[in-house]
């Protein structure tokens, strides 16, 4: 008895269930108003910059691109709340708890990381290269930290808060790197269409060194990708050994 009530500590839910939602809700809120507000409020005139107008419109932007990512994540996460579980170790994993682990490892950890560590290295370098200066007038700084700092702060908290066991590196990978290279494609469909790189830093640089950049952030994805699997199982060491222990029991019965 003494032993089932050992490994029943080990497999129970990490986290307050109730502070394990109001993180959920305040992110699918913030990003979710944060898409919201930039697709029907912000308005960039053409004069002020061509990064406010022009093929692909809002979508052009990864910052877009992993807002959305990062509301439907947290939507999702809020449904796995009440419809799946948080355990460490449940007797059968729902389908939304599978895809909520899916999703975070392999595209919303890497991606607001990427997105975060880049935009502002790159204004660290020179914010005419990402977000000129023009900008400021028409893109609220609080929605400019939204989508660039807080998307990062909110995927640690997740990491630290809720138990998932990554998949294996092949399957996460393949996630991540279908993700940027769908992103890729679509950055050279606007060139090819409009004339214009959707950011300035590749206005300044030419093929050869455009794909150097482009192989050098394929490889910080990966990076990332790592630096993830590597801090959760850090993180919740005790628990995956726990649940590793009575995966390896239930295959010996």
């Amino acid at each position: 008895m003494a032993g089932n009530k050992g490994n029943r500590q080990e497999t129970s839910p990490p986290s307050n269930n109730s502070l394990l939602l109001l993180i959920h809700v305040i992110g699918a809120v913030q990003f979710s108003f944060s898409v919201y507000y930039d697709w029907n409020f912000v308005k960039i005139p053409r004069e002020a910059s061509r990064m406010g107008s022009g093929y692909g419109g809002k979508l052009k932007f990864l910052t877009f691109w992993d807002a959305i990512l990062q509301a439907v994540y947290f939507t999702v996460c809020l449904a796995n709340d009440f419809l799946g579980s948080n355990e460490v170790n449940p007797k059968k994993v729902p389908f939304i708890r599978k895809l909520k682990d899916y999703m975070y490892c392999s595209v919303a950890f890497p991606v607001a990381m990427f997105v975060g560590l880049t935009f502002w290295g790159l204004m660290a370098i020179d914010r005419e290269l990402v977000f000129p200066k023009a900008l400021d007038p028409y893109f609220p700084g609080w929605l400019n930290h939204v989508m660039h700092t807080n998307i990062m702060i909110f995927t640690v908290i997740e990491m630290l808060v809720t138990f998932r066991q990554y998949p294996t590196r092949s399957k996460g990978l393949a996630g991540l790197t279908g993700f940027m290279c769908i992103y890729l494609v679509w950055t050279h469909v606007i060139y090819f269409k409009s004339g214009e790189w959707v950011y300035p830093v590749l206005d300044v640089l030419n093929w050869g060194q455009r794909v150097v950049f482009f192989v050098a952030l394929l490889m910080l994805g990966n990076i990332l990708y790592i630096a993830g699997e590597f801090l959760n199982n850090t993180v919740w060491a005790k628990e995956l050994t726990a649940r590793q222990g009575g995966s390896g029991r239930k295959k010996a019965h």
